[in-house]
């Protein structure tokens, strides 16, 4: 009687982490960023055209930012992670044998036996010496591959994404309530940006919550401070 077997799939969220990683910080940064201008400005006294102009060019100046510095960060990685692939190409090329006893050693330091080891080594150089070597000796893995362009859209889309909340409701609100409602809005959306994103990433909701929810409150308490002695002073 023939047997037959479906693979069990998994759903690991290592895959997740490099565009994880720049969605968040994206609309952490200018959810936050934003709101902090804009209450500052609020408790300066400054009018409401200032701040909506203030606002708007906060969000194109942060998204541009973002996408500029996740660019070259990422670029820099993907850079290494090249540099180390034809670094081992030419190893490879140059002394098979070696990186032949390389790898092997690197199974056995894992707890398989010298000959299991040197079968396993055999017949990965035989069916892809080099991915091999990235994927065990370095720790390559496509999944966790830099990414730049994808890092840098997802983080200018992200950030305006998150800079977009406040600037609806300073344009909405009435003089009197600006900055409770800002900073209600934004300390709402930031515990849930932070459920959210360590939800994703399998970290416990609460935790992510409070460490987004904490430090986006600081900040806005800061630069609120920030506008009341400037705007008293000048």
């Amino acid at each position: 009687m023939l047997v037959t077997m479906e693979l069990h799939q998994e759903g690991h969220r290592t895959g997740r982490s490099g565009w994880l990683r720049a969605a968040v910080l994206g609309a952490d940064d200018g959810l936050v960023s934003t709101a902090a201008l804009v209450v500052g400005l609020v408790a300066s006294g400054a009018a409401r055209i200032a701040i909506v102009t203030a606002a708007v060019a906060a969000l194109v100046a942060g998204s541009l930012a973002m996408s500029i510095g996740e660019y070259v960060s990422v670029s820099t990685q993907a850079d290494t992670e090249k540099a180390d692939r034809l670094r081992e190409a030419a190893e490879l090329e140059g002394d098979p044998d070696q990186e032949l006893l390389e790898l092997q050693h690197i199974y056995e330091s894992r707890g398989l036996s010298s000959e299991l080891a040197a079968t396993v080594a055999e017949v990965l150089h035989r069916n892809g010496a080099l991915e091999a070597h990235l994927r065990d000796e370095l720790g390559h893995a496509e999944e966790t591959r830099a990414r730049p362009l994808q890092a840098a859209l997802v983080s200018a889309m992200s950030f305006a994404v998150g800079a977009t909340l406040p600037l609806i409701v300073v344009v909405v609100a009435p003089t009197s309530v600006r900055i409770p409602f800002v900073a209600i809005s934004t300390v709402l959306a930031m515990c849930l940006l932070g459920a959210v994103g360590a939800q994703l990433g399998g970290a416990p909701p609460l935790r992510g919550a409070l460490r987004v929810g904490i430090g986006g409150t600081l900040a806005l308490l800061v630069t609120y401070g920030v506008g009341l002695v400037l705007g008293a002073s000048v």
